[in-house]
């Protein structure tokens, strides 16, 4: 019990010196951008939005090859492995042809003209970063959900606060990238600070390792693109024929599920036409029994209907994604353009993402330790509030945030400095805005990662965990076509936009508050979307489908 113990501890270790590494590349690249590649604001807001993009949508390569064929553990330590080699790379282009003079890009000495081939290498790997960190981060989440005993029920409630203490270690370990590193990179040491995140990720990969023996590991279930498309390629080929009653439609006997290392789903009523594909006609023989693009099992169908569900509340959750992406881009450039002197000292705009992580590590507490238990006496419901709900309430939270930041931003204009970027008003007045966004964070994508986990079928457990970061992806994605489209239609003849390279001469403000009234009615969506979902049900438990040769615990 001890060593399994240990195994459940080792996930949130491995994930906070992981998440160290990758913020100490990402919360400051959009200063790098500016001060050492020389790009302006709104081109380097995008990069930063696209790369930012690029991390999350890997993590959709990485749930498939977990999902469908290297199981959990082994993606996990592939892409830890891409990720170290990227940020090699990121120290090594920084330290041999981009930092030139060494303790340039600290915003008071400029940096020479780089190379081509620096840049180059330094794109490859900020992407190898992205692929690396992107790939394995909700496999992670998944596998370390899977130690977890459901049939316990001190374990199953452990399971339950797991997702809400990973998300805690997320945010610890960008703590010390946000506070130290981003001081660092400020200052001009950029290559020290790369280097810090490469040794920390080095060390994330021997901690995860270092459990291999007291890991629970569980089989990959096969390709479920196959399957899915199997399911559909039925359905039109059945389109004429009428759904049969639940009880006559087709599932293998027994208890375990025609589908690899996945239990078997109970039927739902809705999405009655996806049936066609379990219905048995007369043509369908016992070879067609055997045949999955001929007839499918119900376990089959209703894993194809899951994902259907899902959808429409994932596709709410992108809105709250192009708020949360703000914190890497436009909240540090309207930091910078601030006044961040505490006396000789001046904090970096970026590091004051650090409120959001003491927000977050906050509220953590706040909710686990006082609003679940009271939620859970008055709705009878342990968990306190449902995942549902606590999404909605995150959603809340984000447009609060954009319309504290647009606020800001009005009184900031009225604080600037003739001549100057810069406005006298200090940083400080951006603390709402940061923890507010670090509330939303945890009703968001805490109950994100509990409900796509949750909700998603055996076979598809990491793709659940990776709509979370999906959303996180394509959020970056329309932000970043968000600014372009912006930019385009306000920055005509004189005008320079709302968001230019001096923000003294533009309204960012506006566009935050544009923000604000997207969110607003993506909530009243959001709400249609939650009230049709139906939840998943399943048969039998999830120690069923431990690998008996590989689990040692």
């Amino acid at each position: 019990m001890r060593r399994k113990e240990e195994a459940q501890k080792l996930q949130p270790c491995c994930l906070a010196l992981a998440t160290l590494a990758f913020y100490g590349v990402g919360v400051n690249l959009v200063l790098f951008l500016t001060r050492v590649l020389g790009q302006d604001n709104a081109e380097a807001a995008n990069n930063v939005s696209k790369w930012t993009g690029t991390v999350y949508m890997f993590s959709l390569i990485g749930a498939f090859l977990s999902d469908s064929y290297w199981g959990r553990y082994l993606t996990c330590t592939i892409f830890q492995l891409f990720f170290v080699l990227g940020l090699a790379l990121s120290t090594l282009s920084s330290w041999r042809f981009l930092i030139n003079p060494s303790g340039c890009g600290d915003e008071h000495t400029p940096c020479k003209p780089t190379s081509s081939i620096g840049v180059y290498i330094f794109y490859l790997s900020i992407y190898l970063v992205a692929f690396g960190y992107g790939g394995h981060q909700p496999t992670l989440a998944t596998f370390g959900a899977d130690q977890y005993d459901e049939k316990n029920p001190k374990e199953r409630g452990l399971k339950v606060a797991f997702f809400c203490y990973f998300y805690f270690s997320l945010n610890l370990g960008s703590l010390f990238s946000n506070t130290v590193l981003v001081y660092y990179e400020d200052t001009g040491k950029w290559t020290m600070g790369f280097f810090v995140s490469l040794i920390s990720a080095v060390v994330a990969l021997l901690c995860f390792l270092s459990g291999s023996p007291r890991y629970r590991y569980f089989k990959p279930s096969g390709n479920p693109v196959a399957r899915i498309a199997q399911v559909f390629t039925i359905v039109v080929r059945k389109w004429n024929v009428v759904p049969a009653k639940p009880d006559k439609l087709f599932e293998v006997n027994g208890s375990k599920s025609a589908i690899k290392g996945c239990r078997k789903i109970l039927h739902s009523d809705d999405l009655k036409f996806m049936d066609k594909a379990a219905t048995i006609t007369e043509n369908d023989d016992e070879n067609s029994r055997n045949n999955p693009w001929r007839l499918c099992t119900v376990t089959q169908v209703e894993e194809t209907k899951c994902i259907l569900r899902m959808l429409p509340v994932w596709l709410c959750t992108i809105t709250y994604s192009i708020v949360f992406t703000q914190m890497a881009s436009l909240f540090v450039e309207q930091g910078d353009a601030m006044n961040s002197r505490i006396g000789e000292f001046r904090l970096p705009a970026a590091s004051m993402s650090a409120f959001d992580i003491c927000s977050v590590l906050v509220f953590t507490g706040v909710y686990r330790q006082i609003l679940v238990p009271v939620v859970g006496r008055l709705s009878g419901n342990p968990k306190g509030l449902t995942e549902l709900q606590r999404m909605g309430i995150g959603l809340i939270f984000g447009m609060l945030s954009m319309v504290a930041s647009g606020m800001t931003e009005i009184a900031r204009l009225r604080h600037i400095i003739p001549g100057q970027k810069s406005s006298s008003m200090s940083i400080f007045y951006q603390i709402p805005q940061y923890v507010l966004v670090g509330a939303s964070e945890v009703f968001m994508y805490v109950g994100q990662l509990e409900f796509f986990n949750g909700q998603a079928p055996d076979g598809l457990k990491s793709f659940g965990s990776s709509l979370c970061m999906a959303s996180m992806s394509l959020g970056n994605y329309m932000s970043s076509m968000l600014v372009n489209v912006i930019m385009r239609i306000t920055a005509r003849g004189h005008d320079k936009g709302w968001i230019p390279d001096n923000l003294n001469t533009g309204h960012m403000d506006r566009f935050f508050f544009l923000l604000a009234g997207i969110v607003a009615f993506d909530f009243v969506l959001y709400l249609f979307c939650a009230k049709w979902y139906k939840s998943i049900s399943v048969e039998g438990g999830q120690e069923e489908l431990v690998d008996d040769v590989n689990c040692k615990v």
